[in-house]
């Protein structure tokens, strides 16, 4: 197999780039297990107001999820 045609996947990262990606991973999850909590309680196609209340909003229920799963 060529170099051209091998699968992204096969070839190997530097380790920095493998640490980043790490990072970016472990930073990122806890957001999009945020957003899935927000999509199965449908709050955001009901939401009409401001964006800037929203952001208020959708942190204070952020943080009382967090708090519900860490008791």
């Amino acid at each position: 197999m060529s170099p051209a045609s091998t699968p992204a996947a096969l070839t190997s990262s530097p380790p920095a780039r493998k640490t980043a990606n790490r990072v970016l991973a472990i930073g990122r999850a806890p957001v999009e297990h945020g957003f899935a909590h927000l999509k199965n309680w449908r709050i955001l196609t009901k939401l009409r107001t401001d964006p800037a209340q929203a952001t208020c909003l959708l942190r204070a229920l952020l943080v009382l999820t967090n708090l519900e799963v860490n008791r």
